[in-house]
Formats: C-alpha cells, sequence, structure tokens
C-alpha cells in the first residue's frame, strides 16, 4: 500500500509514551505503534526512495547502557537515507508532529578533522559557507553540536569560525500537527525539504568520505 498519510493515533500514542514511558504501555499500545507509526513511516520512505534513496528506520527501543535517563523507549520514530557516514536525510514523527531535516549528526576523528579542514579551506569552506546561510535564510533551523571555544589553532577572526565549532552540522525544519500531516501531502513536504537540503549533504558527502 502506499502513503496516505500519518494517522492521529501516531502523534496520540507518542502524548501517551510521552507521559508514561514504560513496557507496561508499549505492550498495551505496540498494535498502535505498528499501524500508525512504523507502517506510514515504511510507507513513506518508499514513496521517496526514487529520488532519494532507501531510508532506514530506527528502532524504538533507546540505548540505555550509559544514559542516566532509563526510560526504555524513544519518544519519536526516526527515518534516515544515508548519503555518506552519519551524513544524510531524516524525518521524524513525535507527538509535537513532523521533524525533517538533513545533514551531518555525528562526526568523530578523521572525519571531524576532514570538515575542519574544509571549512578551514577558502576554496571549500566557502561555498558551505553560502549553503548554511541561504539554508538560514529560508527558514531552516541550524544546528548540531558545537564547541563553546573555538578548536585549537583556530584563529579568533577566522571567517568561518562559527562553522569551525560545528562537530555535527544540520538543518531542519519542523512542522506543528496540522490536517496535512494526515494526508498523502507528507510526501511533498518532505521532499521539498530534502530537495532544499541536497546541497548541505552532497557538501558533506564530497568533503567528508567515510575511513
Amino acid at each position: 500500500m502506499g502513503f496516505s498519510g500519518f494517522p492521529d493515533e501516531g502523534l496520540l500514542f507518542y502524548e501517551g509514551l510521552e507521559a508514561d514511558n514504560s513496557k507496561t504501555y508499549w505492550t498495551r499500545n505496540k498494535r498502535v505503534y505498528e499501524e500508525a507509526v512504523r507502517a506510514p513511516m515504511a510507507a513513506l520512505g518508499e514513496e521517496l526512495a526514487e529520488e532519494f534513496g532507501q531510508a532506514r528506520m530506527f528502532r524504538p527501543n533507546r540505548d540505555v547502557r550509559f544514559s542516566k535517563d532509563k526510560s526504555p523507549y524513544k519518544t519519536h520514530q526516526g527515518s534516515y537515507v544515508p548519503k555518506g557516514e552519519a551524513i544524510g536525510f531524516y524525518v521524524q514523527l513525535d507527538a509535537a508532529g513532523l521533524l525533517v531535516g538533513g545533514g551531518l549528526y555525528a562526526a568523530q576523528g578523521e572525519q571531524l578533522a576532514r570538515y575542519r579542514q574544509a571549512v578551514d579551506e577558502e576554496i571549500s569552506g566557502t561555498p558551505l559557507e553560502k549553503i548554511v546561510t541561504e539554508a538560514r535564510v529560508a527558514g531552516y533551523a541550524i544546528e548540531g553540536d558545537r564547541l563553546k571555544t573555538r578548536p585549537r589553532g583556530v584563529p579568533e577572526d577566522h571567517p568561518r569560525l562559527d562553522l569551525l565549532r560545528h562537530r555535527s552540522l544540520h538543518a531542519s525544519r519542523r512542522f506543528e500537527p496540522e490536517g496535512w500531516i494526515h494526508t498523502p501531502q507528507v510526501v511533498e513536504r518532505v521532499r521539498e525539504v530534502w530537495r532544499d537540503l541536497t546541497p548541505l549533504v552532497e557538501w558533506l558527502a564530497d568533503h567528508l568520505p567515510a575511513d
């Protein structure tokens, strides 16, 4: 079956999970999760796969091994189209509606070093600065894990200091739960955002190849 929208029950499921993040709640409402969250998210990915690639859905269980928060379940369902190591397009359903974005989600080690080198060099860093500026002007939130200070060896007056502070860099747009979320119109909304963010994702994939 094709994508027909996210049923209201899916958003209500996450409202309930936020109030009662327990195995009891999950077990009691597992059918709602499967039918109103997981199935439509999979169908949405299939609708977009021809243009963007095959999506992967994240597991609903949280990894609590190293977290003080022992809540067993994520209060959202995410789906991700990889375009590189920790680089790709993202869509998320939760009680607050939809979050759609793309970018670099976790740079470490050599990949982080390559990112900073590419941003530092004018020939590659200036285009990224333009891409990020245009996305921000278009209304996208520019986010990511950032250093509070500047990276070692970077001068205070570096023209792209803000970008050099990033250890992850992604852009996103939040959609509140309006009526169109329950319709096939979601496909075009997600497609529009992913197309807008393709220059960012492509820059990252080109300059940060996998180890």
